[in-house]
């Protein structure tokens, strides 16, 4: 899809373009480039919580599962009895279950972060230039041709130092 890009020289203009391209529906998906992390553009944007959570809970359960399960299945199979006592005991297998929750668990949000965040990346990504990452911010915004002329003149508006068609 084609879309239109952006460059603004502050934060501020950057935050403007946004909030106005959030209010008008203008299709398609806005991508932001900034050269640091900034909690104004994140609450503008509003994507909503993480999912890398959840595969950081889905695999610590798992692991917490399987330090119970693999040493029962063990103790099934070869049976040490010792004095009376039960062969499966819940109590020994807790060290066990924390240790494999906490290694799955930490496995699974590393694997989570790579698919959330679709790395590697092995294309360039449309509309990103160097300047993003030196200082400058840039907003991407998807759009239809239709559409573009309505985007160009609200990212002129925000304060864009340039504004280019992308295909």
């Amino acid at each position: 899809m084609q879309g239109i890009i952006g460059s603004f020289d502050d934060v501020d203009a950057t935050v403007t373009a946004l909030r106005e391209l959030r209010r008008r529906p203008v299709g398609g998906d806005i991508t932001v480039f900034t050269p640091a992390p900034d909690h104004e553009i994140e609450h503008v944007l509003d994507n909503g919580p993480s999912v890398v959570r959840r595969y950081t809970l889905i695999g610590g359960l798992c692991g917490a599962s399987f330090g119970y399960w693999i040493p029962i299945w063990v103790s099934r199979y070869w049976p040490l009895v010792t004095g009376g006592k039960p062969i499966a005991s819940w109590i020994p297998y807790t060290i066990i279950s924390f240790e494999l929750m906490v290694l799955i668990g930490g496995l699974s949000t590393v694997a989570g972060l790579f698919v959330a965040a679709r790395l590697p990346k092995l294309t360039m990504t449309v509309g990103y230039d160097a300047r993003f990452s030196g200082g400058e911010y840039g907003v991407y915004v998807a759009c239809t041709p239709e559409r573009a002329r309505e985007v160009e003149a609200v990212l002129r508006r925000a304060g864009a130092e340039e504004v280019q068609y992308e295909q």
